[in-house]
């Protein structure tokens, strides 16, 4: 009871410290996890199996890790395959970053659509929205802002409306397949699905929300928009491939960027995990990036794997004190064997939550309790985990502050003079954010649970 109590704490006091921003996000979790490692099992638990456990190291030297045997892993404490995975991306992302590759590619549909206000409006949505499904959401946004307010300038319209369109279709593309957004990442390693089991289940749920996230925001931004672009003679601008800078290191990121999808996408059948992808693909294009591998190795959000590891001690704490089961249990008994009312709990609570809380610690400690929740059933726990992603990928994008895409591109907005504020942030997104929740309600509940 004491251990539960003190674990609970510490958790509190984890997220009372994210919210309120006061101390880097890395440091928080890192000092939280210490004195979890301390408090809860050292002095309370007196448990260094526990201990052991959830610092998780000889998961890293077992075979599985690398390669799937088909034999079921032990999962809990710090995920590796997860941090192992983000690095690997952060360093290929840093890779194509350094020769162009985004600024290429954004200029490039710029100039295929003529350079017409609504078209790049809907062109950009739809660009945010794949290359999130691959690529981190903060990337995403840092480069498709930085473009938005470069050629509002040159067309002279508003780029707060594309600013905050892109935003939410970065973090609605993320959680369509399991390496767009971390939340995924983490539930696909530690329940073990492929890319694939998120292409065909939150991707299909992901596209049809798009269809209909797009007609919002044409309606709610096109007034905003009009008018730009449409006198202005784009003959003159600069050409696409003026912005590539290596063209060599910009060919060998375009193969490695697809290595890395078909690695992903076939990962199922060749038994790679995303542990083995993410080194692979990181070893290549540092290999590849010759005398700009400290530039590379420079640009990786090392702050972030950082908060991961800090993280999911403070989780694995809740874990092995029973503090998880509790909650699960609770839920259960809330729902009373309702499976509909269990699917929408899991969404809304989730969306809620991570409108106002980091959505990666949530993610982090619901995966244990949803697979309490399935109680060994295999199709209830997918069900679950379809729902717990949606709601953490999707929530986020309510509020200014919900997910790291929003923070990025809303302080982009503010240094070139475009201030957004909450109210109107809110006011667009949302709405947004509910059509999304719920439309994977609707669709969760009809495809999955009336055949439980």
């Amino acid at each position: 009871m004491i251990a539960q109590i003190v674990a609970i704490a510490i958790f509190i006091a984890m997220f009372i410290m994210i919210i309120t921003d006061k101390i880097e996000k890395h440091y928080v979790t890192l000092g939280c996890g210490a004195v979890t490692l301390v408090a809860v099992f050292g002095i309370c638990m007196q448990d260094l199996n526990s201990l052991w456990h959830v610092v998780n190291l000889q998961s890293i030297i077992s075979p599985d890790f690398w390669i799937v045997s088909g034999a079921e892993s032990e999962s809990g404490g710090i995920d590796w395959a997860t941090i192992l995975f983000l690095g690997g991306m952060m360093i290929m992302v840093e890779g194509m970053a350094r020769v162009g590759f985004f600024n290429w590619l954004c200029r490039r549909i710029a100039k295929l659509v003529h350079y017409k206000t609504i078209p790049i409006f809907i062109a950009f949505m739809a660009m945010s929205f794949v290359l999130a499904m691959f690529i981190d959401s903060i990337t995403v946004i840092l480069f498709l802002a930085s473009v938005t307010i470069e050629l509002s300038r040159l067309l002279k319209f508003n780029p707060v409306p594309m600013i905050m369109s892109e935003i939410f279709c970065a973090n609605l593309g993320g959680s369509a397949t399991m390496c767009g957004d971390p939340p995924n990442i983490i539930i696909g390693s530690n329940l073990h699905y492929s890319f694939m089991d998120f292409v065909l289940n939150t991707g299909l749920v992901a596209l049809i929300s798009f269809v209909f996230i797009l007609v919002y925001f044409y309606f709610v931004m096109r007034k905003e928009l009009s008018g730009g672009g449409e006198e202005t003679d784009y003959s003159n601008m600069p050409s696409p491939e003026s912005f590539i800078t290596d063209k060599k290191g910009f060919a060998i990121s375009c193969v490695i960027f697809l290595c890395a999808v078909v690695m992903l996408v076939t990962h199922s059948m060749t038994g790679l995990t995303v542990a083995f992808i993410g080194v692979v693909i990181a070893v290549i294009t540092l290999i590849t990036s010759g005398k700009h591998i400290l530039h590379v190795l420079k640009g990786v959000d090392y702050k972030t794997l950082l908060f991961f590891t800090g993280l999911f001690i403070v989780v694995g704490g809740l874990e092995e004190t029973g503090v998880l089961e509790i909650i699960a249990n609770f839920i259960s008994n809330v729902c009373g064997g309702n499976y509909y009312l269990m699917v929408a709990i899991i969404i809304w609570v989730s969306g809620i939550a991570s409108a106002f809380i980091d959505n990666i610690p949530f993610a982090a400690t619901m995966v244990p309790i949803i697979q309490e929740l399935s109680a060994g059933s295999s199709s209830l726990l997918s069900t679950l985990a379809w729902s717990l992603a949606m709601g953490t990928d999707i929530g986020g994008s309510a509020t200014p502050i919900g997910a790291s895409a929003n923070v990025v591109g809303v302080s982009a907005a503010s240094k070139a003079g475009h201030p957004i504020g909450w109210g109107e942030y809110c006011k667009k997104m949302a709405p947004a954010t509910v059509i999304v929740l719920a439309v994977s309600t609707v669709y969760i509940c009809l495809r999955y649970v009336t055949g439980l």
